[in-house]
């Protein structure tokens, strides 16, 4: 492994910093304490700092001689709404909320490489270090870009990085194309008629309709679309009625759609609708159908995708670098960053969870579990990478 000896000293500040944040998660928008944290940081290290983009985004400016070329590194900064079980002393101080998914290592590991960018960067150009609230639902990436980081902050190409629960420490992993799915929900409501259940025949049924249709949309997956295509339908809650004897009114059904195209989106956006809608008016009921599209699919740009895996194999070595990694159905708001800018998103291994310290809860160290914790291990090779991406990137003509 590879790493930049003065980043490797600064391992143990940049834990404190991690275990700091960690012990202070907030919610998206609401990152106000770690803001002024990152904001801090920048400027003690000579950083001139952008505030206020996506309401608590932060944006470090790190420019060296007088070239126009640019890029941007990003990291998110929110918590999840989950109660930590760990009782390891950087667990949350704030019931109700915990970083579940590791962003509090994400940003640590970009405060190094912006630490040591300022101070021994080899590159002619510009950084952007961008520090952005609300990826966790609440699409900090879109407010950034609409509040103008784009224009505030011209820049050739923008990454982003992920650790990667299960995936050993010092592995990374990138593909080209589709890297994770986009995340849309639905929520539909059948509107039948309500009646004593010893009489049926008065009313309609709308709980028989739900299963009518939650049955008839898996045929979109199997009979539909595509087998070459990639989609999930999964319906994850049924709410009806409020008594054994008794016939309700209405039946909803809520769900997630994910898929790697817009195009198998649309298309199965469009038979939901038409077979809860058809379905409905044959047993005289009527159906309020909502679909709500989230987050697009993350598409990673080819050509960014291969010099990313080049930096890494520099940083780790070429066996321990997937440059075809298995894409995720999960969703991450860096895919409206991707759809304005040429970039890519990769996955940096965080290892099985034997790094937790005592008194880590029972469950696996996995993304959005109460018993997560990043791995420190990986906050110099995470900088590291960030630092070799940058010089290397802005020494390309």
């Amino acid at each position: 492994m590879h790493l930049i000896d003065p980043i490797v000293e600064l391992a143990s500040e940049l834990q404190q910093i991690r275990r700091d944040i960690h012990a202070h998660p907030e919610l998206c928008f609401e990152e106000h304490r770690t803001a002024d944290v990152v904001a801090r940081k920048l400027t003690e290290w000579g950083i001139p700092v952008i505030r206020g983009l996506g309401v608590t985004g932060v944006v470090g400016v790190i420019k060296k001689g007088n070239a126009t070329r640019a890029v941007g590194l990003r990291a998110d900064m929110d918590a999840l709404p989950v109660q930590e079980i760990n009782t390891f002393s950087h667990a949350s101080k704030h019931v109700g909320k915990m970083h579940a998914c590791g962003h509090d290592g994400h940003t640590a590991m970009l405060l190094g490489a912006a630490r040591h960018l300022s101070a021994h960067g080899d590159f002619d150009g510009t950084v952007y270090v961008i520090f952005q609230p609300a990826e966790e639902g609440g699409g900090g990436a879109r407010r950034m870009m609409e509040d103008g980081l784009f224009q505030q902050c011209p820049m050739d190409a923008v990454f982003g990085m992920h650790n990667w629960p299960g995936a050993a420490v010092g592995t990374f992993g990138v593909t080209p194309g589709p890297m994770m799915a986009s995340s849309n929900e639905f929520e539909v409501t059948i509107k039948g008629k309500g009646a004593h259940a010893a009489q049926p025949h008065k009313g309609i049924d709308p709980i028989m309709i739900a299963v009518q249709i939650a049955q008839s949309w898996q045929t979109i997956i199997t009979r539909n679309k595509s087998p070459l295509d990639s989609g999930v339908l999964s319906i994850t809650q049924i709410h009806a009625g409020s008594a054994t004897n008794i016939i309700p009114d209405e039946a909803t059904l809520i769900g997630t759609v994910r898929t790697f195209t817009t195009e198998v989106l649309d298309l199965i956006e469009t038979r939901m609708r038409t077979i809860a809608e058809h379905t409905a008016a044959a047993f005289d009921a009527k159906v309020d159908f909502q679909f709500k599209r989230n987050y697009p699919p993350l598409i990673n740009h080819a050509e960014e995708a291969a010099f990313a895996a080049e930096v890494m194999k520099g940083v780790v070595g070429e066996k321990n670098v997937n440059a075809e990694v298995e894409p995720t159905m999960g969703a991450e708001d860096f895919a409206f960053m991707l759809q304005e800018k040429r970039g890519c998103y990769v996955f940096i291994g965080n290892g099985e969870g034997d790094h937790r310290v005592a008194g880590h809860g029972l469950g696996p160290c996995n993304l959005h579990n109460p018993s997560y914790d990043f791995n420190d291990e990986l906050l110099p090779i995470g900088a590291t990478y960030w630092v070799k991406l940058a010089e290397a990137y802005l020494r390309q003509q």
